[in-house]
């Protein structure tokens, strides 16, 4: 959940983790775009690394409540079945990023869904829910190795005019990710049990594992460099140190709290009364997703249209009206909510992601990277407060927390506003004393 045009408009230079000297930028020749060979299986590939990204990290979401039957757990202890997965991709996402630099931006994709595959499928045997917790966390680290890389690998890779299309159709993998994950489950723990549903996922997983391996194609503009933890320590500072970087980190943030505590809470407002849904009709509310998919892949036409920080109020009034909507008993009312919510988020978080991409000219891996950790601390924050809020207050506390993130981004963004203009207006006044 996700800020500047989100098309690149400068070449890559080589990130400032190398020792070596810094080789020339490609040529746009060497770049993909729509049309050209490569183009589609990389899109794929890509979408298909993004479906199993989602469907893994999120796998348990859908399937809280009946978790917490299973172990009698709280909403809040059962939560950290999301929350130490997201919380341990953010830790581990800028290692992952560094470790990306050293050995090559396809080879950590690889590596990170072949393992996190692999813990999936140990997932649904899980003994106790400390032991569903742990797993879960290692699967996150595994899993951090790839979004980073992922945007990454899109920014050497992509032609810059392609650059948001691109970013937005690996989002809306993601959105897919989310969405089918959270269908499967929930029908399948329907009819099976959660532990059959996570295995579900599992299966889910190993298949699109298996078409990004064969579909990927190789990285045509990647220099590898050396692992130089104070050159990393210097381009970390370098990007956190830059204002705007910083802004499109918080925003990324706060709209994933947002995200991570609507979706976390909502399986349990909804079998509750006054809707009491089975657990297969819940699994199903995660359709909405699509609406992800299709705001995602228009992040592009919404910035060319309204610029980035108009595509950004944009979203933050989608979302904030959807939270609204959700308070009402109506089912209608919520689903609408949940549209509304799910369409705001993503919007927001392709125009951010991909902005990252453009902003940072060096170290474009770990300025991806951070973005990941903070966007996934979001995550992690917004699933534990929310589930915290939920049980204080019911679903306005949850609500009054979403809106409370929402607004953080206007402030951020209304900043960020403010500060354009004041850069804008610096030279005219420069020459004006000097006439």
């Amino acid at each position: 959940m996700p800020p500047a045009s989100t098309g690149a408009s400068t070449l890559i230079v080589a990130a400032s983790t190398q020792s070596s000297p810094a080789p020339v930028a490609p040529s746009a020749s060497d770049r993909l775009e729509p049309g050209r060979p490569g183009y589609r299986r990389m899109s794929f590939a890509l979408f298909a690394a993004g479906v199993a990204t989602f469907a893994l990290l999120y796998s348990t979401q859908a399937l809280l409540p009946a978790v917490s039957a299973s172990f009698g757990a709280t909403a809040g202890q059962t939560s950290w079945t999301v929350s130490a997965a997201t919380g341990a991709l953010a830790l581990c996402v800028l290692p992952m990023s560094a470790l990306s630099e050293r050995f090559g931006r396809r080879q950590m994709m690889t590596a990170s869904l072949v393992v996190a595959v692999t813990v999936g499928l140990f997932v649904p045997f899980a003994p106790s829910l400390g032991w569903l917790i742990a797993l879960r966390a290692v699967q996150g680290a595994a899993l951090a190795g790839l979004p980073a890389s992922a945007m990454a690998y899109l920014a050497e890779e992509v032609r810059p005019k392609a650059l948001v299309a691109a970013i937005g159709l690996f989002v809306a993998g993601n959105s897919i990710g989310g969405m089918s994950g959270r269908i499967l489950t929930g029908w399948v723990a329907q009819a099976w049990g959660w532990r059959a549903a996570l295995g579900a996922v599992g299966l889910l997983a190993v298949a699109c594992a298996v078409v990004f391996h064969f579909m990927i194609p190789r990285a045509r503009n990647f220099t590898p460099g050396s692992l130089n933890p104070k050159a990393l320590a210097k381009t970390v500072g370098g990007h956190l140190a830059d204002p705007l970087l910083r802004r499109l980190y918080a925003i990324g943030a706060l709209f994933m709290t947002v995200f991570g505590a609507v979706y976390t809470v909502i399986g349990y407002r909804l079998v509750e009364a006054p809707f009491s849904l089975p657990q297969g009709v819940v699994g199903s509310i995660f359709l909405v997703y699509l609406v992800g998919t299709v705001s995602s892949a228009a992040a592009g036409r919404l910035v060319a249209r309204l610029g980035r920080r108009g595509a950004l109020y944009l979203a933050v009034s989608t979302t904030a009206t959807g939270l609204l909507l959700s308070l009402a008993d109506q089912l209608a009312a919520v689903l609408l909510g949940l549209v509304l919510i799910t369409a705001g988020f993503f919007a927001g978080h392709a125009v951010a992601s991909s902005s990252v991409s453009r902003t940072a000219t060096t170290g474009r891996a770990q300025a991806s990277a951070l973005y990941q950790s903070a966007y996934y601390l979001g995550s992690s924050a917004g699933g534990t407060l929310g589930a915290v809020a939920f049980h204080a207050g019911g679903w306005a506390g949850t609500v009054a927390l979403g809106l409370a993130a929402v607004l953080g981004v206007v402030s951020i963004t209304l900043y960020g506003t403010r500060a354009a203009r004041a850069e804008r207006m610096r030279p005219a006044a420069m020459v004006s004393v000097q006439n």
